[in-house]
């Protein structure tokens, strides 16, 4: 299984976040996960709100 870094740094590179990479972020958050995963999620809460990470669901819901 991926880790929430892993899925970050995809998301940062490609400036998008999937459904699927969402829902994978949604599994991995139940589980335990180190100090680096966490500030990599907030690096990512982070990039959605200032725009430079759009995501496949608020897309799809008319969300900007």
């Amino acid at each position: 299984m991926a880790r929430i870094r892993d899925v970050v740094q995809q998301a940062l590179a490609t400036g998008y976040l999937t459904v699927e990479a969402e829902n994978q972020l949604r599994q991995l958050l139940t589980t335990r996960y180190d100090l680096e995963d966490f500030n990599a999620f907030m690096t990512l809460q982070e990039a959605a709100m200032n725009g430079k990470v759009k995501q496949e669901s608020r897309e799809q819901c008319g969300i900007k």
